[in-house]
């Protein structure tokens, strides 16, 4: 299916992270050339360990916030899927200046040496949270509300950079708006852990997860291979009118985190009856959280032809599994 990226040249920012890192193994797969761009600030080296003996993997350690660094990078790349940054609204609130400078000086430090480098197309990941205090269901691409959060301004202002870049430089960008992503080498430890991996591991500890509110604020789970295709389809689309747009990267449907919560609990029960029994908690709502999050794919599907391959359960299985046969 994606057969034109044999023999490309592709770079992935942040390609030792969790999505990054599921990018590169799919682009390897397909036969690309891939140049992986990391620090190591919230990725790992075990991500892409398995990578290292490919000739095809070229791994360069570094920071966006560096643009020599950045423009070495870039030099003979055909398209770049900028993964780098720094996610967590609560880690936002906590550090607005780092957020910002990684966020929105390392965004415009990759744009510019896309631009210089004439990189073919420039995909990029946005956020679910641009659509800020909207409370329209579902979201659509073209009606966003106030952001919430210093992460939230970040991602918007990567959207009206990758936008001004267009009409300025001429420079192809598509932005692709994530929906709570989860799947296999999702981080569970650390302070800003995402709430799927980190409740995995609490269960695998026999220990009682802790719901920021009463569990009936819902979120559009979205599977990481779900990821991988959009990311690939935004760089493989002869679609003119695909181009310089942003689009949900979702499912195009909503799960409580109290039902999500007792959906882990029932999986990982199978591998431990123990965890059947394990009380799930409640505590205070979380600053900058939005209630709800639903995803319109109408957009995606039309321009890029995106089908997600797994619905909300069927990830969910196969991220336990994964949990369960590598954090043992």
């Amino acid at each position: 299916m994606f057969s034109s990226l044999q023999n490309k040249k592709v770079l992935v920012t942040g390609g030792a992270g969790f999505i990054g890192s599921n990018l590169c193994e799919a682009l390897l797969k397909i036969g690309s050339t891939v140049i992986c761009l990391d620090n190591f600030a919230t990725g790992h080296k075990k991500n892409i360990a398995p990578f290292l003996s490919s000739e095809k993997f070229i791994f360069i350690e570094g920071d966006i916030r560096d643009l020599k660094t950045c423009q070495e990078a870039c030099k003979n790349v055909d398209f770049i899927l900028h993964q780098a940054a720094l996610g967590s609204v609560p880690r936002s609130i906590e550090d607005p200046i780092t957020s910002n400078d990684v966020n929105v000086s390392g965004f415009l430090n990759m744009l510019v040496a896309a631009r210089d480098n004439n990189v073919k197309r420039f995909v990029y990941a946005a956020s679910s949270s641009t659509y800020g205090d909207s409370e329209n269901l579902p979201k659509v691409e073209e009606v966003i509300g106030k952001p919430m959060s210093p992460y939230a301004i970040t991602k918007y202002v990567n959207e009206l950079y990758a936008d001004n870049f267009k009409r300025t430089y001429n420079l192809d960008t598509i932005g692709l708006r994530y929906f709570n992503v989860f799947g296999r080498r999702q981080d569970p430890n650390g302070a800003y852990a995402a709430v799927i991996p980190k409740f995995v591991i609490q269960f695998m500890n026999h220990e009682s997860p802790t719901i920021n509110g009463d569990g009936t604020f819902s979120r559009d789970f979205t599977y990481i291979d779900n990821v991988v295709q959009m990311n690939l389809l935004t760089i493989t689309t002869d679609n003119q009118k695909a181009l310089n747009e942003v689009y949900n990267t979702a499912v195009g449907d909503r799960t409580t985190i109290k039902s999500m919560a007792e959906d882990l609990r029932t999986y990982l029960s199978a591998y431990d009856s123990k965890i059947a029994e394990i009380e799930i908690k409640h505590g205070p709502n979380r600053k900058g959280d939005i209630p709800h999050s639903l995803a319109s794919i109408d957009k995606a599907k039309q321009n890029l032809n995106y089908q997600p391959t797994h619905i909300f359960k069927e990830g969910l299985q196969e991220a336990v599994d994964w949990y369960w046969n590598n954090l043992q």
